[in-house]
């Protein structure tokens, strides 16, 4: 088993400090640790988010805006938006994106509870967080079919350059989306 965007030295380091520092106690702890993580941490039961409890903190969290939900394909686009410390909304994680050429369609994503969930008032926008990808193009604009005939405000995240980015070095559909998303100053 490979862990992603760990490289063969990475993983030599990883090695040599658990066999150079590890106690047998430490070995014990990190199996536990393990065990746990596989054992305990499953999506809330409400946006799918990991968490170790029926739902997760952002769910529990009463002082959240509930009128909008940020829409994201996995749970690690929470942790990265949460780390912002700006959005104060409600989360979906779709748990992937339509790939029809890796067999993954609309049944195999967390769509259908989404579409439950928006049936609550409450929910006045979603925010559609994909990728800049054409799964994630292909998932944003599918869910958006499945909302036109709704009072659902659907938006989309703004994609561009990026904060300190050198626009001779942006690609062409980089430089479109900034085009495109631009604003008034």
């Amino acid at each position: 088993m490979r862990y992603p965007g760990v490289g063969r030295k990475t993983a030599e380091r990883f090695v040599l400090h658990t066999i150079d520092r590890f106690k047998d106690d430490d070995y014990l702890d990190f199996m536990d640790a393990l065990h746990r993580t596989k054992t305990e941490i499953r999506p809330c039961n409400v946006c799918g988010h990991l968490t170790d409890d029926d739902r997760c903190g952002v769910c529990k969290d009463n002082t959240r805006d509930v009128s909008k939900i940020l829409l994201v394909e996995e749970s690690k686009d929470v942790l990265v938006v949460e780390r912002t410390g700006t959005y104060d909304g409600l989360y979906h994680v779709l748990g992937g994106v339509l790939s029809p050429a890796n067999g993954v369609g609309p049944e195999d994503l967390r769509i259908k509870s989404l579409l439950e969930r928006l049936k609550d008032e409450r929910h006045k926008e979603l925010i559609l967080a994909t990728n800049l990808s054409d799964e994630g193009e292909t998932t944003a604009r599918y869910i958006q079919r499945l909302l036109q005939d709704t009072d659902i405000l659907l938006t989309r995240i703004a994609y561009g350059m990026p904060a300190g980015g050198n626009i001779s070095y942006a690609d062409e559909i980089t430089l479109n989306k900034a085009l495109e998303g631009r604003k008034k100053i």
